[in-house]
């Protein structure tokens, strides 16, 4: 896990990687490999090399990834996004019986959105996203609200989902709930989300004088899915 001794995960994680016939390809933002406490160092580590594959950038063409473009154009490659046009992974899954790739794009969900919409081969693939109401566990990382998972946990679910095991998202959410312990007994806080916050009266940060941003938070305390 490369971290000290005294907050070592490696016990928390899998004896041997996990056997899924899913193959991720984890696009990260540049911003997040200069961060602490990410969650896709978790994830590699409980899968094997070749089914978790992580291209680190902001633009990505054909050019210069031709191995990334091959993929997207495979029939049976997904990209995990919400939105109006995704459909539930569910319904997908159920109609699926041959191993298929998955794109999640890793980052804050405006970096996520600038990764989706400035990269057309992030279309080409079919769109999918997760319809559950799990919290998400990564309680020492503010989201936007509730039920916003981190990449780690959108995973796990999406794995357990595609490869019909629910003991994978158990396995691979364990190191991630030990990280959150080992913080949180070296003082770091729980982070509720924004979404929490600003119903309870508790965000303590100025309000955005952007009215875009205004309206997203006044969508969140009304509890208007954005």
């Amino acid at each position: 896990c490369s971290r000290p001794q005294k907050v070592c995960l490696c016990p928390f994680l899998p004896v041997h990687p996990l056997k899924v016939s899913t193959c991720l390809y984890i696009i990260q933002h540049p911003a997040e490999e200069s961060r602490v406490l990410r969650t896709v160092p978790l994830l590699a580590a409980c899968l094997p090399p070749d089914k978790c594959k992580i291209l680190v950038g902001r633009r990505f063409n054909e050019d210069r990834y031709p191995e990334l473009a091959t993929v997207c154009r495979n029939p049976n490659t997904l990209i995990l996004y919400p939105g109006a046009e995704a459909t539930n992974l569910e319904e997908v899954a159920v109609m699926s019986s041959s191993p298929s790739v998955m794109i999640i794009i890793d980052g804050t969900w405006s970096q996520a959105k600038d990764i989706f919409y400035k990269n057309p081969l992030f279309r080409l693939p079919k769109q999918v996203q997760l319809k559950t109401n799990i919290s998400s566990q990564y309680v020492i990382r503010t989201q936007p609200t509730n039920t916003c998972l981190s990449t780690l946990e959108c995973a796990a679910v999406a794995l357990t989902i595609m490869e019909k095991n629910k003991s994978i998202q158990e396995t691979i959410l364990h190191p991630l709930q030990a990280l959150c312990t080992f913080q949180l007994q070296h003082g770091a806080q729980i982070h509720h989300s924004k979404e929490h916050l600003l119903r309870n009266g508790l965000y303590d940060k100025p309000m955005p004088k952007n009215k875009r941003k205004l309206r997203r938070m006044e969508l969140l305390v009304n509890n208007v899915k954005i």
